[in-house]
């Protein structure tokens, strides 16, 4: 049995910014993203991830893309991906993914993140797709690693699904395996976990295109940042992006709503919790 992730849910945990607090209460999230010619998921991941608070944000990309960045999105911090290995010292979570490619660079640094083990993670996209590729890293993964798959990235992971039902008892499965967290993106989209099944109630068609997902990787981070649980991180982050772009249709539609359409609209979202 599923439960019901709705406002109500969302308040018992959800956190109020303190008025004494600075940048520093409120983390650092790292952002691995971006290749040539897939910038632009790097961009919505870190316009997310600053829209949803986290204190302080560096974003690592290709060396040569790092003006793009401080261009579209001047309060992140840029780091240039000029090695195959990252300092991680100073982070207090790490999302990676949104637009990486699959070059073995990227694999390299799939592998290092994985492996470190320190930083609550996100996985998306083709971090997804480069571990798909080598299953046996799963069981590397840290503790209650977050996986945001969409329905084709979760069958390359764990095999063909003939619907979603079947894709959900297969993530109970694999996130009691591995102690995984994981996000199944659908309409509704389920926040999974051994335990656990949230459906969650926000969100609509407006969100089945590219870059939500790039959205969505920001705003979870951006919650662990902060030093949200895993669960309660991947739960608001799931509910709040689609409480936004729910409010985003006051100015848009389903066929015009933009990633970063949802993104300018978090601040609704926040405001609307609390009412």
């Amino acid at each position: 049995m599923s439960e019901v992730l709705d406002k109500n849910h969302i308040k018992t945990f959800l956190l109020k910014r303190k008025p004494d607090s600075h940048k520093g209460t409120y983390g650092h999230a790292l952002l691995i993203a971006g290749s040539k010619g897939y910038m632009g998921a790097a961009v919505i991941c870190t316009k997310a991830c600053l829209r949803t608070g986290a204190g302080l944000t560096t974003v690592n990309v290709p060396d040569e893309e790092t003006l793009l960045i401080h261009c579209s999105a001047p309060e992140a911090m840029v780091q240039s991906r000029m090695a195959t290995k990252i300092d991680l010292s100073g982070y207090t979570a790490i999302g990676i993914g949104p637009g990486l490619g699959l070059l073995s660079s990227s694999k390299k640094l799939v592998q290092q993140i994985i492996s470190s083990g320190k930083q609550p993670l996100v996985i998306d996209a083709d971090a997804l797709n480069i571990l798909s590729k080598n299953k046996n890293w799963l069981s590397l993964l840290p503790k209650q690693c977050i996986l945001t798959p969409h329905a084709k990235e979760f069958d390359r992971l764990f095999g063909n699904h003939q619907n979603m039902p079947a894709r959900v008892n297969t993530a109970k499965q694999a996130a009691k395996k591995y102690n995984l967290i994981i996000v199944l993106k659908n309409h509704p989209t389920s926040i999974i976990t051994s335990n656990a099944v949230f459906e969650n109630t926000t969100g609509n068609a407006g969100l089945a295109k590219g870059g939500s997902g790039d959205a969505l990787t920001g705003i979870i981070t951006a919650f662990l940042a902060q030093g949200y649980a895993p669960f309660d991180a991947a739960k608001a982050g799931v509910f709040i992006h689609g409480l936004a772009a729910d409010l985003a249709l006051q100015k848009q539609s389903k066929e015009s709503l933009l990633a970063t359409d949802t993104i300018e609209a978090l601040g609704l979202a926040f405001k609307k919790i609390w009412k």
